[in-house]
């Protein structure tokens, strides 16, 4: 009996350590996570990827799960659970990309429920191709079935009960179990900056983010959750404010900044983590949880083990998943045919030839993939209505990644159609395809440099990922001229709306004019739908700086008439620039060859810092202030 007894008390305690509990009442777990993969099945550039040597290409999902496995199977031998996440941005960027599109494919959270995600958070990518598009992706995956597998999680996002999205299971949060008894509290938040970017939300709405995890905070404690993992597509600043507000949660999984966190940040004892983007990067945190302490410690330096794994060509793939990619690959290929007339049959097809690389989009200045771009739409823009277009114009934020020649001895010097694809394929149009579409309008001289002036605004109010780069005209601009002065307790800015020092116009034989302040001067204007769609915006706010696009005569035109069609079909800016690299002379290497003036950039905009205008009336002021004081003393004297 003694010995009975004995032996159960000696088979409770190896459970309780089978499963990461120690005798201390500590807990063990490992946090796996990535964010804005950005639908980058496969590695990249693809140019550097060969299936049997790898390259130097680098992420994908067999490499992902390769990794995960191989984390998982060293836990399982230490009976510590694994946990994976997604901060979100799963979708948008490079031609995969375009699959959700299709009927009935949802690849990446398909993959996501094979490797064994947890959850995935929603970012405003997501919503690219609008809430119907996203709630037919859902379905597509097995929602709300597959919540069993892998959540997906919208603890503010709040689409109508009558919508698609309502009924498909988005969770607002919920409580993991793991193994070892301790329960994990699951939030995931999309942040304020990442609601502002959200290119076509529909009727769904976004609650306040630090408010909705408050109450989610609170009901997760009431459930009796041990400790709380709040994942977000917000980016480090603001993960940093929401931790600052609710030092309750834990642990915050980020996403939407693509910043690489080699190491965490701890804000008070809040554990914040994000994985870069595009999948170079596993994350990985060890984690010790004292229950009794109610204290969390972070244990990868202790373990030797590092807080990101690259995934490079060091990694074995998994074969099931490398498989599953392999038929995603092949449905995209015959959709790749069919959208280019055949001059394009797969994705890793080479259509040009460099020995630069066309890089920038990321800063608030003139890049060579901008001004490349940028000419491409001009060209094909030219080439389809065949009338004089003046100006073309692209935002930094629609340019996804720099364009790199192959460097690996099979590939060198080549530039694959999947990675020209990369940096232009975001968004569709109204006929279902991928890509934003070209618009054509006027505007006149005096809206042009409105225009410029609400790229210098929006870039210095916002980010640089509304600052526009230009073909066809040129510019200086002081970015410190952009706002006057914030107004003081409630901090709204005041627009000077003299941001802009110089505009000059390029005319017809390569020489440049003035373009005019107050000229009604009609200006031929490209650029595609998406930025089309958020320039007369800022009117509504700053009247002084509306715009209204016309027709050649001067008349308003709305946004849905000025689409650029090419033989009947809308032409999209992966299509201009596609088109505009196969018109390139033929190099050596048989191939297009990308002209050499777009090694470097060519001063078509010139930031200039100078004196804030705020400066001068304070200036003046002082100045009228002092002759004041200087004559009142004059008299006294007197």
């Amino acid at each position: 009996m003694k010995k009975t007894f004995l032996l159960i008390l000696c088979s409770l305690a190896f459970t309780f350590s089978a499963f990461g509990q120690t005798d201390e009442g500590t807990y063990r777990f490992t946090i796996l996570h990535t964010n804005d993969e950005h639908s980058h099945l496969i590695p990249h550039p693809l140019a550097d990827y060969h299936p049997e040597h790898g390259g130097s290409a680098v992420g994908g999902f067999a490499r992902l799960a390769g990794a995960v496995n191989q984390i998982r199977s060293a836990k399982e031998q230490q009976n510590e659970p694994v946990m994976i996440f997604s901060g979100g941005d799963i979708l948008g960027g490079p031609a995969f990309g375009w699959l959700p599109l299709k009927e009935g494919v949802a690849a990446e959270m398909k993959l996501f429920q094979a490797i064994g995600y947890d959850a995935v958070t929603i970012g405003n990518h997501e919503f690219d191709y609008g809430p119907d598009v996203l709630a037919n992706y859902l379905k597509a995956a097995g929602y709300p079935e597959a919540s069993s597998k892998t959540v997906f999680l919208g603890t503010n996002t709040r689409p109508p009960a009558d919508h698609p999205l309502g009924d498909l299971g988005i969770k607002n949060h919920y409580i993991k179990e793991l193994e070892n008894g301790l329960r994990v509290g699951v939030l995931g938040l999309l942040g304020d900056d990442a609601i502002n970017k959200t290119a076509d939300p529909g009727p769904v709405e976004f609650d306040d983010p630090i408010e909705a995890a408050r109450q989610a905070v609170a009901e997760l404690k009431a459930e009796g959750a041990d400790l709380i993992i709040s994942v977000n597509h917000s980016g480090v600043y603001e993960d940093r404010l929401l931790a600052r507000e609710l030092p309750e949660i834990n642990i915050i999984v980020g996403g939407h900044t693509h910043t690489a966190l080699y190491e965490p940040v701890f804000e008070g004892e809040t554990v914040i983590v994000q994985a870069g983007s595009y999948l170079r990067y596993l994350g990985r945190i060890e984690f010790e949880w004292n229950r009794s302490e109610q204290t969390l410690t972070v244990l990868n330096e202790k373990n030797g083990n590092e807080f990101l794994i690259p995934l490079d060509s060091s990694v074995e793939p998994d074969e099931e998943i490398a498989a599953k990619v392999e038929e995603y690959r092949n449905l995209l290929n015959k959709w790749v045919a069919e959208l280019t007339d055949g001059r394009v049959t797969r994705i890793d097809q080479p259509v040009a030839q460099s020995n630069f690389s066309l890089t920038g989009g990321r800063f608030q200045q003139e890049s060579t993939i901008g001004n490349y771009i940028t000419d491409a739409m001009l060209y094909a823009a030219r080439e389809a209505t065949g009338n004089q277009i003046d100006v073309a114009a692209q935002a930094n934020g629609a340019i996804r990644a720099n364009v790199r020649p192959g460097v690996e001895e099979w590939s060198e010097g080549q530039i694959t159609f999947y990675d020209l694809i990369m940096a232009t394929g975001l968004g569709s149009g109204d006929d279902g395809n991928p890509g934003y579409p070209l618009v054509s309008f006027y505007l006149t001289e005096d809206e042009m440099r409105r225009a410029l002036e609400v790229s210098v605004l929006l870039s210095e109010l916002l980010d640089n990922s509304y600052f526009l780069q230009f073909s066809g005209l040129r510019m200086a601009f002081g970015p410190n001229r952009a706002v006057l002065f914030l107004i003081p307790f409630n901090g709204t800015p005041i627009p000077t709306s003299r941001a802009v020092l110089s505009a000059e116009l390029q005319t017809g034989d390569g020489d440049f004019r003035p373009l005019k302040r107050g000229s009604d001067e009609l200006v031929h204007v490209v650029t595609d739908r998406y930025i089309a769609g958020f320039l007369p915006l800022v009117g509504e706010i700053v009247p002084n700086l509306s715009i209204q696009f016309r027709d050649e005569s001067g008349n308003p035109v709305e946004l849905d008439d000025i689409i650029i069609r090419q033989n009947g079909e809308e032409l999209k800016v992966w299509q201009a620039v596609l088109n505009y690299t196969l018109s390139h002379q033929i190099g050596e290497g048989e191939l297009p060859l990308i002209p050499s003036r777009y090694e470097t950039t060519e001063e078509r905009m010139r930031a200039i810092y100078t004196l804030p205008l705020w400066v001068w009336p304070l200036a003046i002021f002082i100045a009228a202030v002092s002759i004041v004081v200087y004559i009142i003393r004059r008299r006294r004297r007197k």
